[in-house]
């Protein structure tokens, strides 16, 4: 469904208006298209005092045909940066957050639309002292703020980095720097990433970092899963589509677009872990990435709730994917390196009248997230989930008009997000690049004022 009303602050009228009476502002964000340049103009790249992080960064920026001016030479009133990413990990005292304002302060005006913001910093808990994991743990408001500040479509992101492993080092970090920058993280603005130490694998082709790769998507025929299966073919995955045999021919359509293989197959069915697990067998002899995306709602206050419409939510959202999880980990088709992504909810994190079973399956799928990642690590396999606010699909388009302008305007974008900006973050979370990150929810909402 188009959004009139950003469309309309578009125009000449329309931005008048927006100006005078201070009503929201849309921007139109900048979204990858493949063959753009990772930004569209030079980085600013500033470190606290002993950062630790600065020197790989800068490679990896310079590796990507990044322009990193001299940060001592950026001090000209009239230059604009792409983006603006510092290396907080010295930080180990309160009083060295001054360092923050002063690389911030000087250029919080220089960033061009739809820039990029980056901090990033040491996990608290890995900090030495405690006054090094307050300093650390300061950087959460810092970039939380920024974010609903800067305005013109800009995001600010955490990346928390870890210090032992291979953490730290370009190959590591480069798939999740990658992703902020580009146009594939519209919509995610706000957030806290946490990369681990976990085993990273380059792509030969950072336009294709899924070649090769077997993706399994269900809930594939329409919205965010149809946008899934062309973001991930895109990216070199062979994609399996999956959905209920009642919308064969949308997913059939999807699949022959995407050139990937259809799976007609109700989830909730007793054998459906089984005939899912033989089909990737039989075909493909395993899966490397498994994106749960299939997901219902069955909306009522639980006062007026059957039980039914209870356990259909709970079942398709969150039982399911636990029952397909234990089986293919069960006959060892997800292999070492794999990943897995689950679709929950930002009605997960901050519950939603009207949602109390959708908002149960959603939180349940975190706690999915925290609970299985520690016994997957020892397996070499990822799991996070992405957390999606206001998406435009024909589901919100059936939001009555005053709650549905609401879930569009309540965010630092000032508009509903599309389902590619969630199949970006999943595709990036996918990426064998991206295998130093897991344990991690990612919103994808635009910075949304509800929930944390």
């Amino acid at each position: 469904m188009s959004d009139r009303y950003a469309s309309f602050v578009h125009t000449g009228a329309g931005r008048a208006l927006v100006k005078r009476l201070g009503l929201p502002d849309p921007p139109r964000l900048r979204r990858h298209t493949p063959g753009d340049p990772l930004v569209p103009g030079p980085v600013l790249l500033g470190s606290s005092t002993g950062g630790r992080l600065a020197e790989p960064v800068g490679k990896i920026l310079a590796t990507a045909g990044v322009e990193l001016p001299d940060p001592a030479a950026a001090t000209d009133a009239t230059s604009r940066f792409a983006a603006l990413v510092y290396d907080a990990t010295g930080l180990t005292d309160s009083t060295e957050l001054r360092q923050l304002y002063d690389f911030f302060h000087p250029h919080a005006r220089a960033l061009l639309s739809c820039g990029r913001v980056i901090v990033l910093g040491t996990p608290p808990a890995e900090c030495d002292s405690p006054r090094e994991a307050t300093a650390q743990r300061a950087l959460e408001g810092l970039t939380r703020s920024i974010g609903k500040e800067f305005g013109r479509g800009i995001t600010a992101q955490l990346a928390y980095v870890t210090k032992h492993g291979d953490a730290g080092t370009p190959v590591s970090l480069e798939s999740t720097l990658r992703f902020l920058l580009s146009g594939r993280s519209a919509y995610v603005s706000g957030q806290v990433i946490r990369v681990g130490a976990g085993t990273a694998t380059p792509p030969a082709d950072w336009d294709r970092p899924l070649d090769g790769q077997v993706v399994l998507v269900t809930g594939a025929a329409r919205g965010i899963g149809a946008a899934l299966a062309r973001v991930l073919a895109r990216d070199g995955a062979r994609v399996v589509a999956l959905d209920i045999p009642a919308a064969g021919d949308e997913l059939a359509t999807v699949a022959n677009e995407v050139g990937g293989s259809a799976v007609q197959l109700d989830l909730t069915a007793a054998d459906a872990p089984t005939r899912l697990a033989e089909h990737l067998a039989s075909r493909h002899g395993r899966v490397d990435v498994v994106v749960h995306n299939a997901g219902i709602t069955q909306d009522r206050t639980l006062g007026r709730m059957d039980a039914d419409r209870w356990d259909s939510v709970i079942d398709v959202n969150l039982s399911s994917q636990e029952r397909i999880n234990d089986l293919l980990l069960e006959r060892d088709l997800i292999p070492a390196g794999g990943r897995i992504v689950s679709v929950s909810s930002i009605a997960g994190i901050a519950g939603n009248r009207g949602q109390t079973n959708y908002a149960t399956s959603k939180a349940g799928v975190i706690g999915l997230v925290d609970s299985l990642t520690p016994v997957l690590r020892e397996r070499g396999i990822s799991l996070n989930a992405v957390a999606p606010g206001f998406i435009e699909t024909r589901l919100t388009a059936r939001i009555p008009l005053m709650i549905r302008e609401a879930g569009r305007r309540m965010n630092s974008m000032a508009q509903g997000g599309l389902p590619v900006d969630v199949a970006e973050t999943i595709g990036w979370l996918s990426w064998p690049a991206t295998g130093a990150v897991s344990g991690n929810v990612v919103r994808v909402c635009g910075q949304s004022l509800l929930g944390a």
